[in-house]
């Protein structure tokens, strides 16, 4: 890698909005890490952006091995180039809990809860150091509606959505940039046949959901809804939930329960 350039580091990178973030990011003129299991998809991603005129290094890695991914800790620890981090990789599960299999569900959260707290862990460290950097995560629009589909999953996205939150909160001052984006259903092999079911007005496609999602990064959002047609909705959601701040630890229970015994 040219260090006197800028790199971005993008999990998930094989396909799908991955593979999006790869290209728009290899258009803004960033040399790439790309990571993902599939060493042949992976490949053909880091062809295309290529063409860009850009540097690409493909990391083949499974997120769920403490191996791999201390190996791609370790690069955002101490590659200096990198500037950009877009913890995109994450897997599914059946929606119903009573008959999950709970080896999956174990496999589900060390990709979308551990391997992006660790990597966003190390790459907060790298950037404060530098005072520069974009931490991006992926989240879910199910984070704020977990009735819809499986909880273990929105639970997951919805840990993703608040550390974002919270790690905005600690970065800002440190020049470091934190967004989370929520896509609704978005037309990739990660909703597979779910997705098929959906009516076509609620898919999006992976380009339009990426390029909106840059396009808040661009004006220093940090939460972006691709699909949410008004940024006041969030806004007065986000207040609602201020407001709840002061009374969510008190000496004594509400009146409305009665005096404790």
């Amino acid at each position: 890698m040219n260090t006197a350039r800028q790199a971005a580091l993008i999990t998930g990178a094989s396909s799908g909005i991955g593979a999006v973030y790869a290209d728009r990011l290899a258009r803004r003129g960033y040399d790439l890490f790309l990571v993902a299991r599939d060493a042949g998809r992976l490949t053909a991603v880091a062809e295309a952006a290529t063409r860009h005129g850009v540097a690409v290094e493909t990391i083949r890695a499974d997120l769920t091995k403490a191996a791999d991914l201390k190996r791609v800790e370790e690069r955002l620890r101490t590659d200096g180039a990198i500037t950009v981090l877009v913890n995109n990789a994450g897997i599914g599960a059946a929606p119903e809990l009573a008959d999950a299999d709970v080896d999956a569900l174990e496999q589900m959260i060390q990709v979308n809860v551990t391997a992006p707290t660790r990597l966003a862990a190390a790459a907060a460290r790298a950037f404060s150091a530098a005072g520069r950097g974009t931490i991006i995560n992926i989240s879910s629009a199910l984070a704020l509606a977990p009735e819809l589909f499986s909880g273990a999953y929105s639970g997951t996205k919805a840990y993703i959505l608040n550390l974002s939150i919270s790690l905005r909160q600690e970065m800002a001052p440190r020049g470091v940039q934190v967004q989370a984006v929520l896509p609704g259903a978005t037309r990739t092999a990660f909703w597979g046949p779910a997705g098929e079911g959906l009516p076509a007005a609620m898919v999006m496609d992976a380009e339009e959901l990426v390029d909106a999602a840059l396009a808040g990064l661009d004006a220093g959002e940090d939460i972006t809804i691709p699909s949410l047609p008004e940024r006041a909705d969030w806004d007065a959601f986000s207040a609602a939930r201020g407001r709840l701040g002061p009374n969510l630890s008190r000496q004594h229970a509400a009146a409305r329960y009665g005096r404790a015994a």
